[in-house]
């Protein structure tokens, strides 16, 4: 339940808007800088949290180290113009991903690659070697329509357990089998030493944080920021549309039912020590371990500093919805909100939770710029001047 409005939220109540936007990180922000900066619209951007930047945010702790609060978030793109935009607001820090995982006692890399296999089984492959070890291990289907499904036709039944049956029943609740086969084709399988998470084109972190990012991207005479403040707080607030980034499902009242997500409890701890492991991010496929990962930030921002600090994370069905649940049936749940949002005037509804998509942070960048560039069009052709037609004679009847 979000707080009751602020002193600056009821003298908000007497002002009107072009646009009132719910959800104040990348898709809601995003959005109302172009909005107010490139079409003059006036924008009331509320967000039941008590911060700009959504799961994106980041601050300082205690010991004076830049984390983020929902857990890392790791900018990576092959889009030039989510680049060139986002350059706008931030320099960037150059960072390359790397994670590893603790299996059978030892820290290899992941996504698995050549340096995984050979250490894993004492081999002294090459690339063509490793890809010979997977594809004997791989078990190939006939039609692929499951998580478990991507994994085991690749690399086989035994890496599968070491590195992704437990570590996806801890983050999703549920065995990969029943999971859309698009949650684990995220992590390829490689057969080069190329160790890096991702590999896109452009991999970076904000120089000065998200949170800096985000208050000079709605650093704007025409935007008014609320935290604090739910939906349910403004609806009364005059505003010419509204756009919703929170659940699509919550903005119905679950007239069909509640739309599944994962939520992360997150366990942060600061240590007396310069440094806890070798890569940002550490996972923990095993059963037994309670959290998925264990992120350290002093490698995402480059922070000189005699402590670390670091987040474990604890998958739950319980409390701020984070991850989508891709299911056939939960696809299924999505397309009933999605054909009643299509037939609510005044609406639009974007973003991961207004989607109900697996969106990356570049992802949902791009929705909102091709949101924005469809909202201009209209907006031009509104107030385009009508040609007039010409003139013609009545004809004759005899």
């Amino acid at each position: 339940m979000a707080s009751p409005p602020t002193s600056a939220s009821t003298r908000n109540r007497s002002r009107s808007f072009d646009f009132l936007i719910v959800g104040g990180g990348f898709a809601g922000s995003v959005l109302a800088e172009r909005l107010a900066s490139q079409l003059d619209k006036r924008v009331l951007i509320v967000d039941r949290r008590n911060h700009i930047g959504g799961n994106a945010y980041d601050h300082l702790d205690e010991a004076g180290l830049l984390v983020h609060r929902y857990g890392p978030h790791i900018f990576h793109t092959n889009s030039q113009r989510v680049l060139d935009y986002l350059s706008q607001f931030t320099e960037w820090r150059p960072y390359e991903h790397r994670v590893l995982a603790m299996v059978d006692g030892q820290l290899v890399p992941i996504p698995i690659n050549l340096t995984t296999i050979n250490r894993l089984y004492g081999l002294e492959l090459d690339a063509a070697g490793a890809a010979a070890f997977l594809a004997a291990r791989a078990q190939p289907t006939a039609k692929i329509t499951s998580s478990r499904d991507v994994v085991v036709s690749q690399v086989g039944e035994e890496l599968y357990r070491k590195f992704f049956e437990g570590y996806t029943r801890k983050q999703w609740g549920v065995d990969a089998s029943q999971l859309d086969k698009a949650v684990t084709a995220r992590v390829p399988t490689r057969t080069d030493a190329d160790d890096r998470y991702f590999q896109d084109k452009f991999q970076c972190m904000p120089l000065h944080g998200y949170t800096r990012m985000f208050e000079r991207m709605i650093d704007h005479p025409n935007i008014t920021f609320l935290p604090n403040t739910d939906h349910a707080d403004v609806r009364d607030v005059p505003h010419e549309h509204l756009i919703y980034s929170g659940p699509i499902d919550e903005y119905f009242g679950f007239c069909f039912g509640k739309l599944p997500y994962r939520s992360l409890r997150f366990d942060h701890t600061t240590l007396d020590q310069p440094w806890l492991q070798r890569t940002a991010v550490v996972n923990y496929p095993a059963p037994d371990v309670p959290f998925t990962r264990t992120t350290e930030y002093k490698h995402l921002t480059g922070q000189v500093h005699p402590r670390t600090s670091i987040t474990r994370e604890f998958p739950t069905d319980h409390g701020d919805p984070y991850y989508p649940v891709p299911a056939p049936q939960n696809a299924a749940l999505y397309k009933k909100y999605e054909e009643l949002a299509e037939r609510t005037p005044g609406v639009t509804f974007t973003g991961r939770l207004g989607s109900y998509r697996y969106y990356n942070m570049d992802q949902v960048v791009a929705q909102s710029l091709a949101l924005f560039s469809r909202m201009k069009q209209e907006s031009e052709l509104a107030t385009a001047p009508s040609v007039p037609t010409a003139l013609q004679c009545p004809v004759a009847t005899s």
